[in-house]
Order: C-alpha cells, then sequence, then structure tokens
C-alpha cells in the first residue's frame, strides 16, 4: 500500500522499514544528490487542507520538521502529494505524526524565501511509486516524550525554565523568548503563498517597540489577539534587524500564548495547543505588565455599538453573523447584529434569495436590527469560511455615508481591501469574556418589540449592485490626512502646483497634491542600477545572462597552481553528470585559521547559478571567479562581482578597474574582517552599482499637474531597492503602498493627500531646455500598510 498507517509501541515501530531503504539526513536533501533507496523521517508540523487541482488532481501539503534539529534556522520542508494518495494521507494525518516518505521527487521549492523552509519540497504520487508511512504514538506520554506544539521535546520531571528576554537586549539573528504587549495588530490575513500572516507591534517597560511578521499555513497556530493590550508570550521568535530596526519573524518551533490585558482579569492563556508550559511565577510576569500598559499606554475602550454608529467613522465591531452571501469576486457580504439598532437608514446590499446563507427565519426576525457589512479583496477567503451563529470582531469598519436620491442618505457598511490601520475580521470564542457579554444581551432582545415598531432603520434599495461595486480601497480619514512624512525642511509652507509650473528653476517646494497616474506599472521595472560616479543608469539583468556567463567560465578548469595559498585554502571536485565539470571553491581564511560559515567569504570556479544560491544560504559571501596563468580575477562585470543572501551586487564597467582577487588579503588581514560590500568593492577596484527606484508621479492639486520623479533608494517606501526583487513579501508591501497611493479607478476627489519636497532644476541639450521636479526628503507613513 503506497500510505501505511504504523503504530509506535514502547518507543520503536511496530512494524521495521523495507531493508533496501536507507534514512537520508536533513542536509541531504539537495538537487543533485541520488536519493534512490532514500527515506526521509520527519514531524507533522502543518497540513493543509485537502484540495483539488485545476484539471481534478486531489492535491495534499504537509510540513515535515527535521527530527535530528529542531532549533536550525532552516529546520522544515514541504512535502507535496498528488493523487489518491493525497486522499488517504488527508485522511489519516495529523499534526505531531512521524511521517517516513520513500520514492520521493526533489524538486526547488518556490516559496522558500517566503515561508523561509528548506530552498527543495519533496514530491510523491502513487503513480512515481512513492511510499508513506504514518506512525502514530499510542497514549499521552511514551518514552519520556510529549508532543508539544509544533515539536517534541524532551519530559522532564521538573518543568523547563524559560529565559525571556526585554526588548531593548534583543540581537540580530538570535532567537529568543519574550513577553510582550500588544501596541498594534493586523488580523490574520492570506498571503500572498499558501500560509497565513499575521503582524503585531509589542512594547514593553523598556519602551522599545518590536514588529513582528508571523507566517503559518495553519490559522490556529498564530496568536491569538483580539485588541490592542492584549499580552503576548513568543517562544523562538527570530529576530533581524532591518532598516536599523529589530523585527520579529517566525522561526521553526514557534508557539505563543496570549492574555487579556486587562487589570484583574483572569489569566487564562488563549492556544490552540493542547500542551503547553506555564509557570506560576509567569502569572506574576502578566500583572505587572498588565499594571505597566494600564499606566504607561493609551488603551482603547470597548468596541463601538451600532447604535453608537456615526457616519464617515471608522469602527471596531463585536457581533454576530447571522447570514452571509457573495457578491462578485472580490466582495462578500456579512449581515450582522449586536442587538443594537443603527439610528441611521442602512444599505441592504441586493443579492439573491438563493445566494444567502442563513436560517431564513431568523434573517426575517432580525431584519430590523441586522446591518449589511461588505468586505473586500484580502478578507473575502476568510469570510466565506465563517459558519453563521459564530461570533466575530470586525476592525477598521467604514460607515459610509451615501446620497441616494431625492435628499435621502444612508450608511453603506465597508471593510476595505488591504490591512492599513489593523483592517481585517477574527473569530471571537465563546469563551471570550465580550462574547460572554453579547450573547447574554442578544438573549434579552425582545425581537417583537423591534418587528411592531416600523422605522427607517434600513433603506431598500431598487439599484442593483453593479451600480455600486467600485472597490473602497482607500480611506476619508486619508483624504484629509496626508498619507507621506516630511523627514526635513519643516519651515518651508506649501506652494500650489500652478505657482510652481511658472517659476524659473532651481527651486525647492513643500506641496500637497495628490497622485493621478504613475510609471512604471509594472513595480518591478521600476528598479534600476545607479552609479554614483559617472551617474549613468542601467536596468538590473536577468538571471539568465548570469547562468550563461557562468556556464562559458565552466569550460577553462581551475588552476591547481592557485590552490591553498596563505589566505585561503581550496578543494575541487568534478561533478557526477555528463560534463563533468571541475568545481573549485576557496576559503578565504583569517589569522591562517577557516572562520564560522555564517562569517566566510568563498571564491567559485566553474559553479552554476543554481549552486551558487546554494552556497549562499550557507556562507557569508560568494564571488565567482575564474583562474589566469597568475591570478584568481573576477568575471565579466555584466554579471555580479559578489552574492551575499539573495542580493546581487554589480559593479559599473565604464568606472570600474578590476585588480586581482589576491587584493581581498588585505581584508582577511584584518583583526575583525566584516566582508562588507562597499570594502570588498573598493579593494577590488570597483566602482558599486545601487539599486534605486525610478519612477514617474503625475501630481495634481486643483490648481495644476507636474510630473515629478522619484529617484530613491529605500527611504520613500522604507525598503531597500536592493531586496525588492527577492522578497515577495516586500513586493507585497511596496505593491500596496501604491494601491494605497493611488487606488485603481477611483476619482480624484477620493484620492489621499501627499505632502512632498519637491525640487525643480533644469535639463539642457542643443535642440531644447527643460524644468524637471524630482521628489526628495518624503516619505510613507508608518501605518499606511
Amino acid at each position: 500500500m503506497p500510505v501505511q498507517l504504523l503504530k509506535i509501541v514502547k518507543g520503536k515501530p511496530e512494524t521495521p522499514l523495507p531493508s533496501h531503504l536507507q534514512k537520508e539526513d536533513f542536509k541531504h536533501l539537495q538537487e543533485g544528490f541520488d536519493h534512490t533507496n532514500k527515506y526521509f523521517e520527519g514531524i507533522v508540523v502543518v497540513s493543509y487542507p485537502l484540495t483539488k487541482l485545476g484539471d481534478g488532481t486531489d492535491f495534499f501539503k504537509v510540513v515535515l520538521q527535521d527530527m535530528d534539529d529542531f532549533y536550525s534556522r532552516i529546520n522544515s520542508i514541504n512535502i507535496l502529494i498528488y493523487g489518491k494518495m493525497a486522499e488517504d494521507c488527508a485522511k489519516v494525518t495529523r499534526s505531531g505524526d512521524t511521517f517516513v516518505v520513500a520514492g520521493f521527487k526533489l524538486e526547488k521549492s518556490p516559496t522558500a524565501r517566503e515561508d523561509g523552509r528548506h530552498d527543495c519540497h519533496l514530491k510523491l504520487s502513487e503513480e512515481a511509486g512513492s511510499t508513506i508511512f504514518v506512525y502514530k504514538i499510542l497514549g499521552e506520554c511514551l518514552n519520556n516524550f510529549f508532543l508539544f506544539h509544533d515539536f517534541i521535546i524532551s519530559f522532564q520531571s521538573v518543568a523547563p525554565k524559560y529565559l525571556y528576554t526585554p526588548l531593548n537586549d534583543l540581537k540580530d539573528g538570535t532567537v529568543v523568548n519574550l513577553y510582550g504587549i500588544v501596541k498594534f495588530f493586523k488580523p490574520p490575513y492570506v498571503s500572498k503563498g499558501t500560509d497565513y500572516c499575521s503582524v503585531v507591534t509589542l512594547v514593553d517597560p523598556s519602551n522599545v517597540k518590536l514588529t513582528c511578521t508571523l507566517f503559518n499555513g495553519n490559522l490556529d497556530a498564530l496568536p491569538k489577539i483580539y485588541k490592542v493590550g492584549d499580552i503576548v508570550r513568543f517562544h523562538r521568535i527570530k529576530i533581524r534587524e532591518y532598516n536599523g530596526q529589530m523585527q520579529g519573524i517566525t522561526s521553526g518551533g514557534f508557539s505563543s500564548l496570549t492574555f487579556d490585558g486587562t487589570v484583574g482579569a483572569p489569566v487564562v492563556p488563549r492556544t490552540s495547543s493542547k500542551v503547553y508550559t506555564f509557570m506560576d511565577e509567569e502569572q506574576k510576569v502578566i500583572e505587572e505588565l498588565r499594571a505597566w500598559a494600564a499606566s504607561n499606554l493609551s488603551i482603547p475602550g470597548p468596541a463601538a455599538k451600532l447604535s453608537g454608529v456615526q457616519p464617515m467613522l471608522f469602527f471596531d465591531l463585536t457581533c454576530q453573523l447571522v447570514g452571509k452571501a457573495k457578491v462578485d469576486g472580490s466582495s462578500f457580504l456579512l449581515k450582522v447584529w449586536d442587538g443594537t439598532k443603527c439610528p441611521y437608514p442602512t444599505w441592504k446590499v441586493p443579492v439573491e434569495a438563493r445566494d444567502m446563507e442563513g436560517d431564513k427565519v431568523h434573517l426575517y426576525q432580525l431584519r430590523k436590527l441586522t446591518v449589511d457589512i461588505l468586505v473586500y479583496d484580502n478578507h473575502v477567503q476568510l469570510a466565506k469560511s465563517f459558519q453563521i451563529g459564530s461570533f466575530l470582531r470586525i476592525y477598521s469598519i467604514h460607515a459610509k455615508q451615501v446620497s441616494a436620491h431625492q435628499d435621502v442618505s444612508h450608511l453603506e457598511f465597508h471593510l476595505h481591501g488591504g490591512t492599513c490601520y489593523g483592517r481585517g475580521i477574527g473569530v471571537l470564542p465563546e469563551s471570550n469574556p465580550d462574547v460572554k457579554e453579547l450573547k447574554a444581551f442578544l438573549e434579552s432582545v425582545d425581537l417583537a418589540d423591534t418587528q411592531n415598531n416600523e422605522s427607517m432603520s434600513s433603506l431598500e434599495l431598487d439599484s442593483t449592485f453593479n451600480n455600486l461595486t467600485d472597490h473602497e480601497l482607500d480611506l476619508e480619514r486619508c483624504q484629509q490626512l496626508s498619507v507621506t512624512v516630511l523627514t526635513d525642511h519643516q519651515d518651508l509652507s506649501n506652494t500650489d502646483l500652478k505657482t510652481i509650473l511658472n517659476s524659473t528653476a532651481p527651486q525647492q517646494y513643500r506641496i500637497r497634491a495628490k497622485l493621478r497616474t504613475y510609471k512604471p506599472q509594472k513595480l518591478y521595472q521600476s528598479v534600476k542600477l545607479h552609479c554614483s560616479k559617472c551617474n549613468s543608469l542601467s536596468e538590473v539583468p536577468d538571471g539568465d545572462n548570469f547562468d550563461l556567463i557562468l556556464q562559458g567560465s565552466a569550460i577553462t578548469a581551475p588552476n591547481l597552481e592557485l590552490h591553498n595559498t596563505s589566505w585561503y585554502d581550496s578543494v575541487m571536485w568534478t561533478t557526477q553528470d555528463q560534463k563533468q565539470r571541475k568545481i573549485a571553491i576557496h576559503f578565504v581564511k583569517h589569522d591562517e585559521m577557516l572562520q564560522q560559515p555564517e562569517d566566510t567569504l568563498l571564491m567559485i570556479e566553474g559553479g552554476t547559478l543554481k549552486e551558487i544560491w546554494k552556497l549562499t544560504k550557507r556562507f557569508k559571501c560568494v564571488i565567482p571567479v575564474r583562474s589566469t596563468d597568475n591570478n584568481l580575477e573576477l568575471l565579466d562585470l555584466s554579471v555580479p562581482f559578489l552574492v551575499q543572501g539573495g542580493t546581487k551586487y554589480y559593479g559599473c564597467k565604464q568606472c570600474s578597474s578590476p585588480k586581482p582577487m589576491k587584493s581581498l588579503s588585505s581584508i582577511a588581514a584584518k583583526q575583525e574582517p566584516s566582508w562588507e560590500p562597499t570594502e570588498i568593492a573598493q579593494v577590488l577596484g570597483i566602482e558599486p552599482l545601487q539599486y534605486v527606484f525610478i519612477m514617474k508621479f503625475t501630481l495634481v492639486d486643483g490648481t495644476g499637474a507636474l510630473n515629478a520623479y522619484l529617484f530613491d533608494y529605500e527611504k520613500f517606501f522604507q525598503i531597500p531597492a536592493s531586496e525588492i526583487l527577492t522578497n515577495s513579501f516586500l513586493q507585497e508591501k511596496m505593491q500596496m503602498t501604491m494601491n494605497m497611493l493611488c487606488p485603481p479607478g477611483r476619482k480624484l476627489d477620493d484620492l489621499p493627500w501627499l505632502e512632498c519636497f519637491i525640487r525643480s532644476y533644469n535639463v539642457r541639450n542643443e535642440m531644447k531646455h527643460q524644468v524637471c521636479y524630482q521628489i526628495f526628503d518624503t516619505t510613507i507613513a508608518e501605518d499606511v500598510v
């Protein structure tokens, strides 16, 4: 049988694996290795719902975690299962099961950079001859091991003692445990991949802020945060430094507990895990954080009631779902109530009766008390999953006042697309204190009384939905408040665009305008390479050109006479494929000793692009080189002179004078070589090219319109241009930012205001003179996206 369900008895498999299978180590799950007659064993930490592909094939995805290394940075791998095998696995698989997979096909994972898992995934199917053994542990305790969250920990007679790091002591690259108070959060939403994402900003008595971006394929595994002021405990969260600030991201074994931050409330953790540790002394930590937050933070009051809603208000609502319906591909209707009556006529979204889910009798009884909330874009998928009768907290609903006809106006309720201002939806459990209070109130409502008092509590509109479906991607508060921040020159006053257009250059101005259009629309095309010395701009080369030059350099075998010098050690091997390439790697030493991999610079001859990317995951810097009769040298400057992490560093062909690689020995001889790209470029005679955003904004303010160029490294978007091409999360963030600044399909009056500094300058050539404008010292407000 392709899928076999086995038992573990006294710590050992009841049935042994076939004798021809040998265990494959996690570190050997790489392309180029022979995995025939090998098996991989891991713990199921995430299992996704069984789905069907476009051709009707069943598909099931699980994530396995390496059993031998629970705390490494990349210690889990995606398993993709197809066909009948997928259906069989989905029936028996649970988190914590042991999976043994054999007969798998190993491929590059397209989501590795986003989900932080192994750079390959395993594909299995019955047709490919794959086999899966699923081991079930019997009993609550076996061989002194317990299932705990997404991993297995050794059970001790005394519960483990965890150390917690204050937010002001966080260090880049560490994995820590911490406590924090929620200052801002975005409810979980579906990310660009298959995982759910949640963003939370924490503070603690050190008065340091930490923003955490959390991913998980299982919605329940994300922190159950319901409001600002909640307290969270994160175990094994990875810290990284970005743009001068510490950030938190999920790592292997991440887990969380959430507590109500209200002083005097019961200290009861919220978690989807059935087993967790919580020591008596930690209750004191919770109480101390509650007291500090009550005295030092501005905690919002209770959520609004429908009876208190005012036009143009943005509010949070705790309510019960009584009906739902699909409206179109990008919007979905939630019909809710909270027992109170909105004082204004409200819009009822026209939908076919057959499309409305919910008890028809109950819906009729509540028709005077329910309101229709239309949710858009990224919230739709989550909204579809809600069960009728569940209790919801909806964040940042927009109560929009609309005039229909003959001076009759009504309120519309929208949950716009995106996640800025914490927009989103969460399901509250019935144990939640707010739900208990709401349930008691709903049970006390006299529905007969509401039916006898006919009033204009709702307005039945005759117009069709098609006349009212433009996406509300903007906020009225953003129409008044600027979505940008000025970083200097605060003494300048605003100048109309008409005045600027009629003035001579060069000058500097402060303006308040709206972004009518921008180019390029495909945002990745805005990233260019700039030489600050000759002021040239060039396109970022594609990877195909890099790979071709690498293949060309691999034709010449490495020069053995250049191996193993005083400042680097060399290794060489021949590939087992038909080409039998010779690959040489030179590891740069410090004080005649090799450094730790994460601190090491290496040079590679004869490697492919795929092999270079693998090396960058393990080593700090990789430089592609070739050997001549006397020296190791850089390749053509059409390709990167350095690859570090996910970033390729290029040099200017016109301004660079490349030197032999032995020039690097001066850095290696330093007391603590840092291998910074700028320092490497300097000793190698390279004039480095910098990644920049180049965009054209058409700005309008009612007096005129002008085109202003954005020439920016990372200040405007608060995103490094060097990372945007390789980081899907940053790409999504940039796209959401532009959708906020210039929402597609919106009228000019509905666009948000931008405050900018622009400078005018003259451009002259033999044929004409032109005045151009450039945006400077302006950045996107932190809470826009």
